[in-house]
């Protein structure tokens, strides 16, 4: 099942960062884009989230093409089926971990599992306030809170970047499994070649243009 499909995106800020840029992504599938740093990978993962729009191009989420969804629905799919992980993980600070995840639960209807937590190492500290974690720690719980909302799209910039390489192995096989359970997608953004590979497409983002090269 098709789940996302861009055609012809272009972005410009004060320089034009990329055109022509077409992609898919079915269900459970893993996608990764790499390139060097202010190539727009970044950015490109923005469109695709719909956290920017685009110059040119159209977004088809689950079939439906964005520019044409009412604010509501586009709401409802953004609280429901995509979920967002970035390098900084965007925690609630005067919360705990367990308190974190319990904004998820509440937005989104579901529940959270213990298997998950300790799938990512963090059953023990949930009850800790953010800021006594670890930068591994919080980059973790940004994650469960991430997957308690089970969502069909998961758009991660750079999620492993503060996580050992041992931890970022174990949340990226946490990733691939989850996709292929639960029918659903990734598109990450990463400088890591080694671990972009380990994903179903590669796709190099450079002059402008976006290459698959998996």
């Amino acid at each position: 099942m098709n789940l996302l499909t861009a055609q012809n995106l272009a972005h410009t800020f004060e320089y034009e960062l990329f055109k022509d840029v077409d992609i898919e992504l079915n269900s459970g599938e893993s996608i990764a884009i790499i390139g060097m740093s202010g190539s727009g990978k970044s950015t490109l993962l923005h469109l695709l989230s719909t956290l920017l729009t685009p110059c040119e191009g159209k977004i088809l989420l689950f079939s439906e093409d964005v520019s044409y969804m009412s604010k509501k629905r586009l709401s409802s799919i953004k609280r429901h089926d995509l979920g967002l992980i970035f390098q900084s993980h965007y925690l609630f600070k005067g919360f705990s971990a367990y308190e974190n995840l319990e904004v998820s639960e509440l937005l989104s209807g579901q529940k959270i599992e213990d298997s998950l937590l300790e799938a990512l190492h963090i059953k023990e500290p949930m009850h800790q306030k953010v800021t006594e974690l670890s930068g591994g720690q919080q980059q973790r719980v940004s994650i469960a809170r991430v997957l308690t909302k089970k969502p069909r799209i998961i758009f991660a910039d750079e999620p492993t970047g503060n996580l050992d390489k041992k931890t970022a192995d174990e949340v990226m096989n946490l990733f691939f499994d989850y996709c292929k359970k639960n029918n659903a997608g990734m598109i990450l953004v990463t400088h890591d070649n080694d671990l972009a590979q380990k994903c179903d497409k590669v796709f190099h983002l450079e002059d402008k243009k976006l290459q698959r090269i998996k």
